[in-house]
Parts: C-alpha cells; sequence; structure tokens
C-alpha cells in the first residue's frame, strides 16, 4: 500500500477518533485513509481554524489533538492556530504535507516556520520508517505536551510499504513527582505559611491535578485560585476563589494578595495572572511546580523551583505531611466571605437600555437560563472577561480559552473542537463582533455540522479594548470602530438558528430553543452597550 494510507491506518490503531483538517492535493489520500479506517473527519474552511479546532479539541477531551493541511499556502494558513497551541503546550499533531523542491510553487520551509511558532518538528524520512516515525512523533506531542508538525514529502506519501502492524494506544507519560528534597522544601514552606494559596494553571489541568492538589490544600489550610486557562478546576470547593489575575472579583483580589505564600502549579505566573504583579505583594513567599524547569521564574520571581508533574508532586507532598493539619484562613467566616464575593454578588448599575443590553447583565442572565453542565470557549477582545466572570463551568477541561498568543478571531474555531470533544453537553460561545467577522468561514462549519452550540456575540461594531484603551487621548476612532453588522441574518444564511437580542426579554428565543431537539446551533447577535468598560482592561494595558 502507499505510506499515505498506511499512515491513516496506523493513526486510527494508535485509537484517533476525530481529526481535523482542510483538504488539497497533498493531504486527500492520507485523510480518505484515516476516515476509512474509522475517525471522524471534521473539514474546516481555513487551515488555521483547523489546527484550532484541533488544539481545543485535546483540551475539552484530553486526547491527542491531530490536524492535516495542504502543502505550502495549508501550512502557512494554519501558523497562527499553531502559534497558539505550541505557546499552550497542547499535545497536537499537525500532519502537513511538504514539496520538498525548492523550485516548487508550494515549497517553504516547514522546519524554520514550526521553530517560527514554537512547535517541534518531524518528518518521515522513508517509506519503510514513515508510520513508525509518525507513531513516535505522536507519543511525542503526548509526553511533552507539545505540538508537532510532522512533514509529509509528497514523493514518499506516494511510495509504497508494508500495511503496518499492530500498534499500541497512544499513553501518557509516567507522572513525575519532584525530587524527594524539594518535596521536603515544600512542605516546610506549607506548614510555616499562615495564608498559604494554592493556584493551578494549565499543567495542573494537563495532569489531572484537581484532586490532589485540592487534598493538600485540606492539609494546609490552604486558598485555591485557578490561572484564567485552568478556570473550573476546582468547581464546587467552597474554598475555591475562581480565577487569579484580571477577572477576579474584588473579593477574590482581596484575598489573593493577602496570602504569603503562593504554590503555583503548572501555572506561568505571567502578568495576566497575577495583574502585573499587582497581586504579589512584598513579602510573599512563591514556589512554582513546573515539568518545564525553563518554564519557572520567567514572569516572577521565585522562592523555591519545584520541577514535577503537578498530580504526582501535589500528592508527594500530601504523603510527607500525612500528619498535619492546619486551618490556615479556613474559617466559616471565610467560607461565607468566598461564597458570597464572586462577581454575580457585586452590584453594578444596569445601564442596558434603548435597543443596547448590559453585557454584564446579558452574561448573568445567560447563566442562569443555560444548562449548568456546559463548555464555555471565549474568544479575545475587550469582551472576553464578561463570560468567565458571570459565567460558571463545572470542571477544568469545560472552559477552553485560546489566549496564550493573543491573537482575536480563534474562539469560533475553539467552540467547534470543544463541542466535537463534548457533544454530552452544550457548548456556549463568546464572540466579540471582530472576532466573530475574522472567524466566519468557520460558521459555514458550525452549520454545516449541526453541533449543539449557542454563539453569543457581544457586538458593540467596534475593536471596543482600543476605543478603551485610547480613549484618554481624545484620538480619532474611525479606524476601530465600525457600522453594525446584522451577524443574526449571516448565520441564517449559513444554517443557523440566529436572533437580534437588546434587552433581556429578548432571551426568550434560547429558553425556546433550549426546550427543543435543537436541531441547528443558535446564534445570539447581541448588541451591547459600548460605554461599558471591563474592569481587567485598565490594568492589563497599564503602562502601554
Amino acid at each position: 500500500m502507499r505510506v499515505a494510507e498506511a499512515i491513516g491506518r496506523a493513526l486510527a490503531q494508535l485509537g484517533v477518533r476525530d481529526f481535523f483538517g482542510l483538504v488539497g492535493s497533498g493531504n486527500f489520500h492520507l485523510t480518505n485513509a484515516l476516515q476509512a479506517s474509522g475517525a471522524r473527519f471534521v473539514a474546516a474552511r481555513h487551515e488555521t481554524g483547523a489546527v484550532t479546532m484541533a488544539d481545543a479539541y485535546a483540551r475539552a477531551s484530553g486526547r491527542l489533538g491531530v490536524c492535516t493541511v495542504h502543502q505550502g499556502p495549508g501550512v502557512t494558513n494554519a501558523l497562527t492556530g499553531l502559534t497558539e497551541s505550541a505557546k499552550s503546550r497542547t499535545p497536537l499533531l499537525l500532519l502537513a504535507a511538504e514539496a520538498t523542491s525548492p523550485h516548487s510553487n508550494f515549497f517553504i520551509d516547514d522546519r524554520g516556520l514550526a521553530a517560527v511558532a514554537g512547535a517541534a518538528h518531524r518528518s518521515i524520512s522513508a517509506a519503510d520508517t514513515a508510520v513508525s516515525e509518525v507513531v513516535e512523533a505522536a507519543q511525542f506531542a503526548i509526553h511533552q505536551r507539545s505540538t508537532v508538525v510532522m512533514s509529509l514529502p509528497l514523493d514518499l506519501q506516494a511510495a509504497e510499504c508494508a500495511a503496518p502492524g499492530t500498534l499500541p494506544q497512544l499513553t501518557l507519560a509516567e507522572p513525575r513527582a519532584a525530587p524527594a528534597a524539594d518535596i521536603d522544601s515544600l512542605a516546610r514552606l506549607l506548614q510555616s505559611a499562615q495564608r498559604p494559596l494554592l493556584l493551578a494553571g494549565r499543567g495542573a489541568v494537563l495532569s489531572g491535578a484537581s484532586a490532589p492538589v485540592e487534598l493538600l490544600a485540606d492539609k494546609t489550610g490552604a486558598l485555591l485560585a485557578t490561572s484564567a486557562v485552568a478556570y473550573g478546576l476546582f468547581s464546587g470547593n467552597p474554598w475555591n476563589l475562581g480565577i487569579c489575575g484580571g477577572f477576579s472579583s474584588p473579593t477574590a483580589a482581596d484575598l489573593i494578595a493577602e496570602s504569603d505564600l503562593i504554590v503555583a502549579f503548572g501555572a506561568s505566573l505571567n502578568m495576566w495572572t497575577t495583574r502585573r504583579g499587582s497581586l504579589v505583594k512584598a513579602g510573599t513567599r512563591i514556589a512554582q511546580v513546573d515539568l518545564d524547569p525553563a518554564a519557572i521564574g520567567v514572569h516572577q520571581p521565585v522562592d523555591l523551583t519545584v520541577v514535577g508533574d503537578s498530580a504526582a508532586t501535589a500528592s508527594a507532598v500530601s504523603e510527607v505531611l500525612a500528619t498535619y493539619r492546619s486551618q490556615g484562613r479556613r474559617t466559616e467566616e471565610m467560607r461565607e466571605r468566598i461564597r458570597r464575593g464572586g462577581w454575580r454578588d457585586h452590584p453594578f448599575d444596569d445601564v442596558s437600555g434603548d435597543g443596547q443590553i448590559d453585557p454584564r447583565t446579558l452574561s448573568m442572565a445567560l447563566h442562569e437560563l443555560l444548562p449548568r453542565t456546559r463548555t464555555l470557549a471565549v474568544d479575545s477582545g475587550h469582551f472576553m472577561g464578561w463570560a468567565p466572570m458571570y459565567m460558571d463551568v463545572p470542571d477544568g477541561r469545560s472552559f477552553v480559552f485560546t489566549q496564550s498568543f493573543m491573537s482575536i478571531g480563534l474562539g469560533l474555531a475553539t467552540g467547534l473542537g470543544a463541542a466535537v470533544a463534548r457533544p454530552d453537553r452544550l457548548t456556549v460561545v463568546a464572540l466579540g463582533d471582530g472576532g466573530a467577522l475574522m472567524s466566519l468561514p468557520e460558521l459555514e462549519t458550525l452549520g454545516r455540522l449541526g453541533l449543539d452550540v449557542l454563539v453569543v456575540v457581544y457586538n458593540d461594531a467596534s475593536y471596543a479594548a482600543e476605543v478603551h484603551h485610547f480613549a484618554h487621548e481624545h484620538a480619532p476612532m474611525d479606524a476601530v470602530r465600525f457600522p453594525d453588522t446584522d451577524f443574526a441574518g449571516l448565520g441564517r444564511a449559513l444554517g443557523l438558528e440566529a436572533a437580534t437580542l437588546r434587552s433581556v426579554a429578548d432571551l426568550e428565543v434560547v429558553k425556546d430553543w433550549l426546550g427543543r431537539d435543537r436541531p441547528r446551533p443558535l446564534l445570539l447577535d447581541a448588541k451591547v452597550r459600548p460605554t461599558v468598560v471591563a474592569e481587567w482592561l485598565e490594568e492589563a494595558f497599564r503602562g502601554h
């Protein structure tokens, strides 16, 4: 058989259930072979959408994300989504057809492009080793939590090879706890702290660290929080402060800033999580746990470096502290303060009216209306805090936030990938109007697939982050304000149910949709009040 067919069969044997892509001549046979072997192919309309779907699928499912693209422009079109995936350390395999002759119109430097994106690169080198090389690349992606560009030269894809033999299922790497000396040091830090905070990030989600970290918190009396991308990891825990950073409620921000020790499990402690360091007060000690030693101390000086898997390390520290118990700040008064300290309990002046709805009012109303078991996907932009600030998610893989590269326009594809990964629950996709227009090709994909998805466009007809950021300069805003777009009309044209929303009363259409079989996705074109400025914006752009 041909190499392309053998690779397709091999990937199915490895356990690939779903894969994403956009088909051209260079990946046509591979795609058909993988489909014929039992995997579901999700056809995107743009390569960055395809990679982003695979990225979100991996985040929501815990399985390897797989994407396939055409040679040359198929790979360059994928670059933004590829960079997001690589920066997020998503286990993802991008199968890229490759024209190897420099004289070909399709020729590009795949290895160089992968390096630009921050991804690893592999290539098949011969027909008889192609299958084993692809298997090795897939296993590398999972074990190293890495995005891998796998180049598949056209001539080798067409070569003959033996059918793949029996292959093992892809397996996760054995979790490695930090060295014993570091475990002891971390245990001593926790014992000496009076107001500890355990902060979990993306690495904690990838390692399945919710239960071990919560157990450690129970022993030490620590409060809990997450970075934005790990939102939901401690859902339901009464000592959970929610997101640490720009989306923190005033109560959560105060309690985080009062901590005398912060232990970061798989969290980078970047400017967004620490509010440019303002949530880390002078004298607060910091320990950072991460599998990658190069990731420790990059954004925030640390007092203790702990190299190890988040779940395994938390469990090891709990074993050292087997007989230790501390109440920390855990009192009934504190429990009640946390319970009543979320954004939904924080009063604001509702400025809905004159055909526009306050985005905070909209988000709170949706939280109450929609099923609690849901997946929430959010694009980038000024609006991006409203949904996670006012809407809960049930677990650490239910909030999918492709934000490591800070690109707008990835949110819709993010929602599609998450919906394919979790068809058992409603996926809610929050977009700004700018990102929605960037991702219009994938609106057709959503209409075609008919996934159980609610799309909410927070439409203020502008790039609102720039409008509010530069408002004090009294500069012309023509470049960042636009005529209003009829997203409801666009949605209907592409096979979705759709409605324009100007007040809470208009949400009756959502109640009706939820009460039916929901054969088609629903898009809400929410005309939001443009004068409401997000709390996170001023802090995020301070000094810029």
